[in-house]
């Protein structure tokens, strides 16, 4: 298989994204004339990237391979599209009030947020079994003051890809990530290896389903 140009992968992706599309639209897309790109349009039908139909427009090809629309396909998911609604507290809150609200929700990791709405820290099942064992009373002690604070937090914004979000679970070895919007801080969502489970099936099986 050929290695393609920059502007020839960017063909693909505008034809993969907007497919059936004209040559006169990818033009526009790429702010370049039909003329300019016709040779790279030729190339891509004669290797199979792009299949072309009269007064109908370009297709996908079937040259990419499976493993290849199965990674563009996952990179065109955003985080915004699959996360769940986050389990949050307060800085405030006991830590007998957090590990109720952990049990009660199923989930291993609480996010505390300001009463703004901002995130300020996360506690996890092991940070709450920690001092639960320990000779304290958890009816007095707030969350705060056993939260992980920045710069320790690993979050993805909203405009993320699913793929970046993957990456940061498997690097720091965790099972969530609160999302939050990068310009205020404000928590929006929670994404997990759960739900990024369920998108890798879905996107495996959409993709299998076209061979």
């Amino acid at each position: 298989m050929i290695e393609l140009t920059g502007r020839q992968q960017r063909i693909v992706d505008i034809v993969q994204e907007s497919a059936p599309i004209t040559g006169d639209q990818i033009a526009d897309r790429l702010s370049l004339s039909k003329p300019t790109i016709r040779a790279d349009l030729s190339l891509l039908v004669m290797t199979g990237y792009l299949s072309a139909k009269p007064k109908v427009g370009y297709f996908l090809g079937r040259a990419m391979t499976a493993s290849e629309r199965y990674m563009t396909e996952m990179s065109d998911i955003k985080v915004k599209d699959v996360q769940s609604v986050p389990v949050v507290v307060y800085g405030h809150t006991t830590i007998h009030e957090a590990v109720v609200t952990l049990f009660l929700e199923d989930v291993g990791t609480l996010l505390v947020i300001s009463t703004e709405g901002a995130l300020i820290g996360i506690i996890s099942r092991k940070d709450l079994l920690k001092v639960t064992l320990g000779d304290q009373d958890i009816r007095e002690i707030p969350v705060s003051l056993m939260m992980t604070r920045e710069p320790h937090m690993i979050s993805v914004s909203p405009e993320d890809s699913v793929i970046d979000a993957v990456g940061k679970m498997v690097f720091h070895e965790i099972d969530s990530l609160p999302v939050i919007k990068r310009e205020t801080n404000e928590l929006v969502g929670r994404i997990s290896k759960t739900t990024i489970v369920r998108v890798l099936y879905a996107a495996f099986d959409s993709v299998h389903h076209e061979e």
